[in-house]
């Protein structure tokens, strides 16, 4: 891979907010550390961190990235009374939302991905995904009691 040829030297990961869409950024991590580490080696791969909530009360809305977060807001401000949206997916969202929320650089959260980053992604696609059996029956034991969101 030409290195040259990259016109912004940004290479940007946009998936969903959820389990499904951490699962694809896992994917995709994996694909540029095995074949095009020079992008990662040289920090040029970004991934976009879409919101998981919208949380609205009249005119005030919050843009939210967690559970946690959308509990914390709602728990601090127990005399409002607010709507919630949960985004399945960036398709959900209207252009405007995209922009204001992940496309625009003035309010956007991009999180540079390092080597370490794609490495532990590589680990963790390999044990998942790779052919051997008992490490991906011991991951799956070590880690059960502690799953939260699973998409069956």
């Amino acid at each position: 891979f030409n290195l040259e040829k990259l016109r912004y030297h940004k290479v940007v990961i946009m998936t969903d907010a959820d389990v499904d869409g951490a699962h694809i950024r896992t994917l995709l991590l994996t694909l540029f550390y095995r074949y095009f580490k020079n992008i990662i080696e040289n920090n040029y791969l970004y991934i976009a961190q879409p919101p998981l909530f919208k949380l609205q009360s009249g005119k005030t809305i919050h843009y939210v990235y967690s559970d946690a977060e959308r509990d914390e807001i709602l728990h601090k401000n127990k005399e409002k009374n607010y709507s919630i949206q949960r985004y399945k997916g960036l398709g959900e969202m209207n252009p405007e939302q995209l922009w204001e929320t992940t496309m625009d650089p003035a309010r956007r959260t991009m999180l540079r991905v390092n080597i370490d980053d794609a490495e532990k992604a590589d680990r963790t696609f390999e044990i998942l995904m790779g052919s051997e059996v008992a490490p991906r029956k011991k991951f799956i034991q070590t880690h059960a009691k502690r799953v939260k969101n699973l998409d069956i």
